[in-house]
């Protein structure tokens, strides 16, 4: 199993690597000056001179990208003040260092991801195991057309309609805003109550189903046949082979979503005016801040592959096959 994880983790590396590498060079497939985009409207000659000595651009690109990758683990100088690693330099649209940033933010999404990813884990696998076990009969029907219907639906539809329904004309939820947990854990979770509803909604269908289909799928196998026809119960079947062989499907594809949702729920933030990770990119792609793109994209990529490597490790536990081939 050490190995197993061994190898992973060498293989993350290179690919964490790449990406940096293609992360920075967004900084070249632009046609207009990153440093002029960075100076903001009023910018003069001595501005923009200083500003392109504190990216580096008055070097090689093989040494800013350097400067730029030794960074995230030593920390850099800027004429701003000193960046402590891990740092992923310096904004000068919102005129801070883009880790403090990027930390400031991250506690709403992550808030966002798990509260939705409970609900959905939920509701999603248990209705998805419900319609397998009533497989053919009125609840696995009502459930798949429920996912179906529910599926289809868009967050940037169904955020202003739940707003509307749950927040403007009844006013039976708070409108949807972030506390920090330690401040009030009341508070936290009134607000964020609408877009764990709202995001979890899209992502319910989905597991409902997958879970569906993947047990439906292991009930028909050889070995299922064969435990029933040694006697084994329906209940033991269900849960000791269709759900365990289940399983390694569904944790593949929860690791990935839960480092895309890290990465920043785009929509739904935006939707909500949530101020996370991902209404921190929009907002840097509005405002021409490439520094700040940059690292919001290299803290993303970096979650979802740190999420893969958990994935291997934890299908690996379920599957003994995938750590001995």
């Amino acid at each position: 199993m050490l190995r197993f994880l061994v190898r992973r983790s060498l293989g993350a590396l290179v690919i964490l690597l790449i990406i940096s590498m293609v992360t920075f060079a967004l900084f070249f497939a632009i046609p207009a000056d990153p440093a002029r985009l960075s100076c903001g409207k009023v910018c003069t000659p001595e501005n923009l001179a200083l500003i392109k000595h504190s990216m580096g651009l008055d070097e090689s690109t093989i040494m800013q990208f350097w400067h730029w990758f030794s960074g995230i683990f030593t920390g850099r100088d800027f004429s701003a003040g000193r960046c402590d690693a891990p740092c992923f330099g310096y904004s000068f649209v919102k005129q801070e260092m883009i880790t403090d940033v990027l930390l400031d933010r991250f506690p709403t999404t992550l808030s966002l991801t798990i509260g939705s990813a409970v609900v959905f884990l939920i509701f999603g696998i248990g209705t998805g195991m419900l319609a397998a076990h009533k497989q053919g009969k009125a609840a696995d029907k009502i459930a798949s057309a429920a996912s179906l219907i529910a599926s289809s639906m868009q967050i940037y539809v169904a955020g202003p309609l739940a707003l509307f329904a749950l927040v403007y004309s009844t006013d039976w939820l708070k409108q949807p805003s972030y506390t920090p947990i330690t401040e009030d854990p009341v508070a936290w979770f009134t607000g964020l109550l609408v877009p764990w509803i709202v995001l979890s909604l899209i992502w319910t269908a989905n597991y409902t189903r997958m879970t569906r289909s993947s047990m439906v799928e292991q009930l028909s196998e050889d070995f299922v046949r064969t435990a029933r026809a040694k006697g084994m119960s329906g209940r033991s079947v269900f849960l000791r082979f269709a759900w365990r062989g289940a399983m390694g499907t569904i944790v593949t594809v929860f690791g990935i979503d839960l480092g895309v949702l890290l990465g920043g729920a785009i929509i739904t933030e935006t939707t909500f005016s949530l101020h996370g990770l991902g209404q921190l990119a929009i907002g840097a792609y509005v405002d021409s801040d490439l520094s700040m793109l940059v690292g919001v994209t290299m803290v993303a990529a970096t979650l979802i592959v740190v999420f893969n490597i958990i994935v291997d490790a934890a299908y690996a536990l379920i599957d003994p096959r995938i750590r001995l081939a």
